[in-house]
């Protein structure tokens, strides 16, 4: 028999000590600790193992588009794009077969799973799905990859603040350019909005409503024109007249509230019109405010996740510099909010939501309930009754319309403990960090 040719990037004793000498579908508990998740259609076999304290999707494939996969995976994470990571390949030349080994990322989503729980007649949560699409696609392209099969099945989503963030699944087509060119970019949307328009239409007949088809297939089709607004926003080279630079201001905010910063502005005298410019902005990652917290406060999180902290910490600041009665510099005013507020935030956000998903994402949904609560009270409602609403409700985008409902229960809060919730809820994904 021939040894198989193991790849690993965590060569830990667990994963090592897998029967990688017999093909994935003779893998079965309880010789091999693996975890049933529900993956829905796929080309692939798929398994998920539990070694080491961690979870692993196995996948397995052809030895050329293992190989192939695993390679276009580790250019991905160097580029530092929002796909799946790889942990490594094994080759079974005795089966002509391969297995390709990825993380599972917690509290990620498949569209079928997502789109099930909204009504197909409120589809302002699928608009943020479609945006997440739209904005992985302009990522991918700015970087020069071609996917060549994005598709909703081809893609997972996790919440990032209050927005969704999507990430590549399936690499197989995948290619990397220096960059592409527009005839490659129109390619790829046209692939992706002819699988997602699929997507939709199998959803609604799944769904038992066929009467919905056009509205779901038009909705796919709006993916392009998202794509394009962003993808102007990043790359238009406006031209404007030298006493109007002020207006370059506005551009940066803009960036920079989609998550943007700006690498280089560059300002270029227009041929034969002096007292024009031509105005280029080079940007980096999609992750301005993600860097700044972590430079102040040394936790890497979501763009959107960020964005609702980095408000956190400002308000912080305010109160402590009314309370001390002068300027707090931000950095100080960043190691009292991580200690005294944030961390404990997190916690108990946690523990409300009965330990799903991540800590940092409860307490976003924390500040997100008790800024809704506040708006329709017209006043601070504080922390103890966000806790409430929220250990009741659920994540705002869950219970917005339910916070006119009656007052939190005065009883304490229940916390459910990761054991009792719905198994379903853990989709099939793989580690993005």
């Amino acid at each position: 028999m021939r040894a198989p040719d193991i790849r690993l990037r965590t060569p830990s004793v667990g994963l090592l000590g897998l029967p990688w000498d017999r093909p994935l579908s003779d893998w079965t508990v309880p010789d091999v600790p693996l975890r049933d998740i529900s993956v829905g259609k796929s080309r692939h076999l798929v398994k998920f193992v539990e070694s080491d304290d961690t979870l692993w999707a196995v996948k397995d494939m052809p030895p050329r588009l293992a190989k192939h996969e695993y390679d276009m995976l580790r250019q991905l994470e160097e580029l530092g794009l929002p796909a799946v990571r790889p942990a490594g390949v094994v080759l079974q030349p005795e089966f002509e077969s391969a297995i390709l080994v990825t993380r599972y990322l917690t509290g990620s989503w498949q569209y079928r799973r997502l789109f099930l729980r909204l009504p197909l007649d409120q589809p302002k949560q699928r608009s943020r799905l479609l945006d997440a699409m739209a904005g992985l696609m302009v990522e991918m392209h700015r970087h020069g990859v071609f996917w060549g099969d994005c598709s909703l099945a081809n893609t997972l989503f996790s919440r990032d603040g209050q927005a969704l963030q999507a990430y590549l699944v399936d690499a197989e087509t995948s290619r990397v350019f220096p960059s592409l060119s527009t005839g490659q970019r129109e390619l790829d949307m046209d692939i992706l909005v002819e699988n997602v328009a699929a997507g939709m239409t199998d959803l609604a007949a799944r769904l038992g409503r066929p009467e919905d088809e056009d509205a779901l297939i038009a909705e796919a089709i709006s993916i392009r024109r998202r794509y394009e607004q962003l993808w102007a926003i990043l790359h238009d080279e406006p031209v404007i007249e030298y006493s109007d630079r002020y207006r370059i201001e506005g551009t940066i905010r803009r960036l920079n509230e989609l998550g943007f910063a700006v690498d280089e502005l560059s300002l270029q005298p227009v041929a034969d019109t002096p007292d024009e410019l031509r105005v280029k902005v080079a940007v980096g990652d999609r992750r301005f405010n993600s860097d700044h917290l972590q430079r102040l406060t040394g936790l890497d999180v979501g763009e959107g996740q960020a964005r609702i902290l980095v408000g956190d910490l400002h308000s912080y600041r305010a109160q402590l510099c009314h309370e001390f009665g002068h300027d707090v510099d931000e950095s100080s005013a960043a190691k009292l909010w991580l200690s005294e507020v944030a961390m404990r935030g997190m916690h108990r956000a946690h523990n409300a939501v009965g330990g799903r998903g991540t800590a940092i994402q409860a307490y976003c949904d924390l500040l997100e309930v008790r800024w809704l609560l506040s708006e329709r009270a017209g006043r601070d409602i504080g922390t103890e009754r966000a806790l409430a609403v929220l250990a009741r409700d659920g994540a705002p985008e869950d219970s917005a319309a339910r916070l006119a409902a009656a007052e939190p229960p005065t009883a304490p809060m229940a916390v459910v403990s990761a054991s009792e919730t719905d198994s379903d809820d853990q989709p099939w994904s793989t580690d993005a960090r």
